[in-house]
């Protein structure tokens, strides 16, 4: 019966805990990167304020890395994706607001995940000590233990 315990528990992380780690470490990945095109663009923003030209010349990437030339006359406005495929157009100064505030935001979902993911290692560990116990196993010097990921 104790066997067929440890099998049922070791399944559980393997199949369910550490996936659902692997997920939310993932999403979490996936916010920096947003915060880094955000901050990205920022810098973009702040070099385009200093300089005295409103004409913009530079590359456009089209897909699969072939880019063209483009000339933009006017660049005193920008489009920036808010999300869901939506733009929308905004001055320098709006668009520093909003990736202000964005960031802020996706700042704080990161924080929200990176405690998701203390929770769910935590669970691991407390299966994995359960393991232990059932299989009548002595507790792991420190210096051998590890994460479970």
């Amino acid at each position: 019966m104790s066997a067929d315990k440890v099998l049922q528990y070791e399944t559980f992380v393997d199949d369910v805990l550490k996936r659902d780690l692997r997920r939310v470490l993932e999403q979490r990945d996936a916010v920096y990167e947003k915060i880094a095109q955000y901050l990205q663009l920022k810098n973009v923003i702040q070099s385009l304020q200093e300089s005295s030209s409103q004409e913009l010349k530079t590359e456009v990437d089209l897909g699969c890395n072939f880019y063209v030339q483009a000339h933009v006359p006017d660049a005193s406005r920008i489009c920036v994706a808010v999300g869901y495929g939506f733009f929308v157009e905004f001055t320098h100064s709006e668009a520093l607001r909003f990736i202000e505030k964005k960031t802020h935001q996706l700042t704080a979902y990161t924080e929200t995940l990176t405690k998701d993911s203390a929770k769910i290692k935590a669970n691991i560990r407390m299966v994995l000590e359960g393991l232990r116990e059932l299989q009548g196993l002595d507790d792991l010097p420190e210096s051998r233990r590890r994460d479970a990921l």
